[in-house]
């Protein structure tokens, strides 16, 4: 008989991020912010899926947010990835996005690195 795995947490991420992309869309008007976090970082792109283009994108390892970092991997770092990628985005033209959250949920991090960006003047 076979046994069945138990899913991993970042499995289950993984499904909801594909259930969730299927309403998610980022178009010219309004691209889509995407959020990733890894152990150590965390990364924030934004993407217009129409042309598959990466238009904007920051992360904790930008040379301008080393030296400012005491640790990449807090709510700190990640408020001033927000910060980082709004300001990039703003000079760009770019004033409102769709949020992704990728599967996480809005709490800690990725809320930091929402308010962040909308510290930075974007809309979402």
């Amino acid at each position: 008989m076979e046994m069945l795995k138990k899913a991993s947490r970042n499995e289950m991420r993984k499904v909801r991020h594909r259930r969730v992309r299927q309403k998610v869309k980022g178009t010219p008007e309004r691209p889509r912010l995407n959020v990733y976090k890894s152990n150590s970082h965390i990364y924030a792109q934004i993407i217009n899926d129409v042309n598959g283009h990466t238009l904007v994108s920051a992360s904790t390892l930008d040379k301008e947010l080393k030296e400012k970092l005491s640790s990449t991997g807090n709510k700190e770092a990640a408020r001033l990835v927000g910060q980082l990628i709004g300001k990039r985005a703003i000079e760009k033209g770019i004033d409102q996005v769709v949020f992704d959250r990728a599967g996480y949920i809005y709490h800690g991090k990725v809320k930091e690195l929402a308010e962040g960006a909308r510290e930075a003047g974007l809309k979402f």
